[in-house]
């Protein structure tokens, strides 16, 4: 555990008048999770993310309302709790559960899209680019050349990005809607993290499942089949789909370069997948694509 995060935990647990210990982390990455006393879950968001984290409270309590199964935040706390610049956030902990599968991500975002815009929550628009040229910059082993590649593929898939063609009509998106941001309790599918909650296109959130069967294999095709027939729609067929494809890729890459940074054994891993994007490992899907911790 990070002395910084349980410091900020503490004070935040403090502030809201609740028990901080015994904390138990539950997670550390973009966020950092813990579970408190009381069936209570800390989330601990990066330095600045005050608004994103306002927003996803917000997101979640209107989804709650609308009948839409996705994890609770605490009640009598309409705000984050601020700790310098710390948004934390607290939830009500899920019953026990595993992770969900494709076909339950599938029937979530089904309901999800159906749904007309809130008007409790100005949403953003979709930002699939945040972060990327960031953790570009921060990949300190990556060799002059490849950075420059990298960067120049970002802008080549922005300007993509903005000349993309029409498909469904855009409407509130999850922003990261794969199977570890779904809990699969006894009771159903739970959907988790509306960090990335937006305004756009909704082949966003599919993307995220489609890539797993076109780019790493990790999907075959009879479970691909079932995750489009439940939905009732299969992304690939649209003309715009190698460009959020192309997207995710580089997002998956470079978030594997952020690993790596912290831990270096992951490094093969992050260079694999940027032999794949450079065209050195053939055809996709591409063989070798392995989770990151």
């Amino acid at each position: 555990m990070s002395v910084e995060t349980l410091d900020v935990l503490r004070r935040a647990c403090e502030s809201a008048g609740l028990k901080h210990g015994p904390a138990e982390l539950i997670r550390e990455g973009e966020n950092v999770l813990y579970r408190l006393p009381g069936g209570v879950v800390a989330r601990i968001a990066r330095a600045g993310q005050q608004p994103a984290a306002q927003k996803e409270l917000r997101v979640t309590r209107w989804l709650t309302g609308a009948g839409v199964p996705v994890v609770r935040p605490l009640e009598g706390l309409e705000a984050p709790v601020l700790v310098g610049e710390r948004a934390v956030t607290f939830w009500y902990e899920l019953p026990e559960h595993g992770q969900g599968t494709t076909t339950d991500v599938a029937v979530l975002l089904r309901g999800l899209h159906s749904l007309d815009l809130p008007s409790c929550v100005e949403l953003p628009e979709l930002a699939p680019f945040v972060r990327l040229a960031e953790r570009i910059e921060a990949a300190t082993s990556l060799a002059s050349a490849d950075r420059e590649w990298l960067h120049t593929r970002l802008a080549e898939l922005q300007a993509a990005y903005a000349e993309l063609p029409r498909g469904i009509p855009w409407r509130l998106v999850h922003g990261d809607a794969w199977r570890g941001n779904v809990a699969a309790t006894a009771h159903g599918p739970v959907l988790l993290d509306f960090e990335r909650c937006a305004y756009g296109p909704p082949e966003w959130d599919l993307v995220s499942t489609a890539v797993s069967h076109v780019t790493t294999g990790w999907l075959n095709a009879e479970t691909w089949t079932t995750y489009c027939r439940t939905y009732g729609h299969d992304v690939t067929t649209w003309d715009g789909f190698e460009v959020l494809r192309d997207i995710r890729e580089l997002r998956m890459t470079t978030m594997a370069a952020q690993i790596a940074e912290k831990n270096p054994t992951t490094y093969p891993q992050f260079a694999h997948r940027l032999a794949c994007l450079q065209g050195r490992n053939g055809p996709r899907p591409w063989s070798g694509w392995r989770a990151v911790p």
